[in-house]
């Protein structure tokens, strides 16, 4: 295993472990938005290394243990912690902006970071399949119509916007790197790009 995957997942376990046998220290560095906004920042980046429980912790970093060596092996492992990285801030700053305006909202999780490596999974190794069936595509073209309907929803206390965000993230920073995959591998693109679009006009038209 690539020492840097190695590295988060150790942090990720480490620090959730402590978060779920210490409720201050949980509560002092999950994402809220009422702390955030009186200027505790650093929220924004240490949520995402706390989870809620150990079934949290485990189903987000075996995603993450599958998915990173495809970005590894097509990257590197040091552009690989920068879209983890990059994913995770951009997921809670697509949440910070839907939620601005409730002061009491909390979440936790890698989700976001974990879900732009998915995604960027998916541009880089455009014959991937999920679950050994489901073109990659097609995953991530259903997985964020999906996420939108639970923004609308509102019926699950899962942070679709978190993951959409990273989703987001993950989609940039990998076109940014290799942006001649928007030709050679435009059908990719594309249904990716599709909900996106989706979803920031829904925002705008306050559907949302």
């Amino acid at each position: 295993m690539n020492i840097i995957l190695l590295g988060l997942i150790v942090i990720n376990a480490l620090i959730s472990y402590k978060a779920i046998n210490n409720t201050s220290f949980f509560r002092k560095y999950e994402f809220h938005i009422g702390s955030i906004k009186s200027g505790e920042q650093l929220r924004i980046l240490s949520s995402g290394f706390l989870h809620v429980d150990f079934q949290h912790l485990f189903f987000n970093m075996f995603t993450l243990y599958f998915f990173a060596p495809y970005v590894i092996y097509n990257t590197s492992a040091l552009y690989f912690l920068y879209i983890y990285m990059g994913s995770l801030i951009a997921g809670n700053l697509l949440t910070f902006y839907f939620h601005k305006n409730d002061y009491s909202y909390r979440a936790v999780g890698a989700s976001g970071a974990v879900t732009g490596i998915i995604f960027s999974a998916i541009l880089l190794e455009p014959n991937i399949r999920m679950y050994g069936l489901i073109p990659g595509y097609i995953f991530g073209f259903a997985y964020l119509l999906f996420s939108i309907y639970g923004m609308k929803a509102k019926r699950d206390n899962i942070g679709h916007v978190a993951h959409f965000g990273g989703a987001i993230g993950g989609y940039a920073f990998t076109l940014t790197k290799y942006p001649q995959l928007i030709t050679t591998e435009p059908l990719t693109v594309g249904a990716l790009l599709v909900p996106i679009v989706v979803l920031f006009f829904l925002q705008k038209m306050n559907k949302l």
